[in-house]
């Protein structure tokens, strides 16, 4: 009977213990809750987002106003842009697809393997459909993209490759710095003649070390198995991967600078990357979402390395072309290792 009393104790202890820490009731109670209270209203009866399209200019002014209009009154989100303009939207991702008409044709040119894609071009064969009558299956081509270069596969790599460099920066450096401070090891680096901000940047130079063979096998798998294309320069490529990488790893200093629990941490870094995950074109253009909520999604971190390294791999541009983006990553960089140096708590 006593040891059963005893463990009774010792449960209550325990329970009595995690009430006294805030931020463990938060993080395992509130932020779910928060989370799910979010999603469900963003998502519960919410009416499916009609596709963006855009309608290719051409000498037939009134065919083309003609098809742009047919598929605005279906309510389809769409834009007449020159060529260029079209296939550049379509291969970022921007829009679904696009359509080429002509007096007495039109085209439609989308991705198969992308189920957004797909969708948008029978949704508008069927609005024309109604718009023309009987002729219109003889009025309608298809031009599939499965060049390299144009797919959703080519869209998707730069995404997860940003993806795995913001979980690389934060779980690689933000979680081993409590890690280390739960087992009490900086109790004993501090009886070494260490220079304080030498510690901190060796994990910087470490995740470095870790992080170029990660990148090789993201691209290899990439190359090989999808044929995803590199167009540019590969020192622009060295340079967007090394500048994210110290981005997010100073990030991932500057929280675990001062946390002292693992839940905290772990808490913390979900709050950080799941906007990201959401908001910076990972798995789908960041553009589509509003104009008022776009200077926020420029300035994360996440955003700039997808969209620098779509840029470089797709585009093929070179550092010039990507010089702004590298400077909002530096200074995402140099501010929070600055401020995790100063904020460091090393007991």
């Amino acid at each position: 009977m006593n040891r059963w009393s005893a463990f009774l104790q010792l449960v209550v202890c325990r329970i009595r213990e995690f009430f006294r820490e805030p931020h463990a009731l938060f993080w395992v109670y509130g932020f779910p809750i928060i989370l799910a209270v979010g999603l469900g209203t963003a998502f519960t009866q919410a009416k499916p987002q009609a596709p963006k399209v855009d309608v290719q200019s051409g000498t037939d002014s009134a065919v083309v106003q003609s098809t742009a209009e047919s598929l605005r009154k279906a309510g389809l989100k769409v834009e007449v842009l020159p060529p260029a303009e079209c296939a550049s939207r379509f291969k970022s991702g921007t829009t679904a697809m696009y359509a080429i008409p002509q007096a007495g044709t039109i085209e439609f040119v989308y991705d198969p393997n992308r189920s957004e894609s797909v969708l948008a071009r029978h949704w508008a064969d069927a609005v024309l459909a109604r718009a023309s009558g009987d002729n219109h299956a003889t009025l309608v081509t298809d031009d599939p993209v499965v060049k390299p270069g144009s797919r959703y596969i080519d869209f998707l790599m730069p995404g997860l490759i940003g993806m795995n460099l913001m979980g690389g920066g934060l779980f690689g450096v933000g979680f081993v710095l409590v890690d280390m401070r739960v087992r009490k090891l900086f109790k004993r680096l501090m009886a070494t003649p260490m220079h304080h901000g030498d510690f901190l940047l060796s994990l910087l130079t470490s995740r470095m070390v870790f992080l170029l063979p990660e990148m090789c096998v993201l691209f290899m798998v990439g190359w090989l198995f999808y044929s995803v294309p590199m167009l540019g320069s590969w020192i622009a490529l060295l340079a967007v991967i090394l500048t994210g990488s110290c981005a997010f790893a100073g990030i991932g200093l500057l929280i675990g600078c001062r946390t002292e629990k693992t839940e905290t941490i772990s808490g913390l870094m979900n709050l950080i990357m799941l906007p990201m995950w959401l908001l910076s074109g990972v798995f789908f253009s960041s553009k589509r979402f509003p104009d008022a909520a776009q200077p926020f999604i420029q300035a994360l971190p996440l955003t700039q390395i997808n969209d620098a390294l779509r840029d470089v791999m797709l585009e093929g541009a070179g550092i010039a072309a990507i010089a702004w983006r590298l400077g909002i990553l530096a200074l995402w960089a140099v501010v929070t290792f600055a401020l995790a140096l100063r904020w460091f708590r090393w007991r």
